[in-house]
């Protein structure tokens, strides 16, 4: 009896990890506890379905620094958007119905809150009537058809 050794554990067949298995949380958790260095990254836009991603660029304005901003609408041309819908005596879901746009898309613009995109302010321009972005800013859209004299 002398000849075995109860001490020695001996595996015969022990599948290595899978790749999906070492990514786990799990597996993740126990090397960070045993002292095993972890490296994790994070992949741009990963996991995700959406149907309108950004750019890079456009990842890099949200991460607003000083020098970098995103351009707003200016308050003049909010109270501008105010005083025609007013005219029209509509509300801004009145006229966000009409654009085909949320009222909460009216009520930012209207604040200065919005980043200025060029298709909306058309709808806008063309509901109210008035003339939101150039020179002429505040005056009356030319119907369609005529030409200026």
């Amino acid at each position: 009896m002398g000849d075995s050794d109860w001490d020695t554990v001996t595996v015969i067949r022990k599948k290595p990890q899978k790749a999906s298995q070492l990514k786990s949380e799990q597996a993740v958790n126990q090397a960070r506890r045993s002292g095993a260095s972890v490296e994790t990254t994070q992949k741009y836009g990963a996991a995700s379905n959406k149907q309108h991603q950004t750019t890079l660029n456009t990842a890099k304005l949200d991460r607003e620094t000083e020098e970098l901003k995103h351009e707003k609408i200016t308050q003049d041309v909010g109270k501008l958007i105010q005083q025609g819908r007013q005219a029209k005596g509509w509300t801004q879901k009145d006229l966000a119905t009409r654009i085909n746009e949320k009222p909460q898309v009216i009520q930012e613009y209207e604040q200065g809150k919005a980043v200025p995109n060029q298709n909306v302010l058309g709808k806008i321009e063309r509901a109210i009537g008035l003339r939101l972005r150039g020179k002429e800013k505040g005056t009356a859209l030319q119907p369609p058809g005529r030409k200026k004299k």
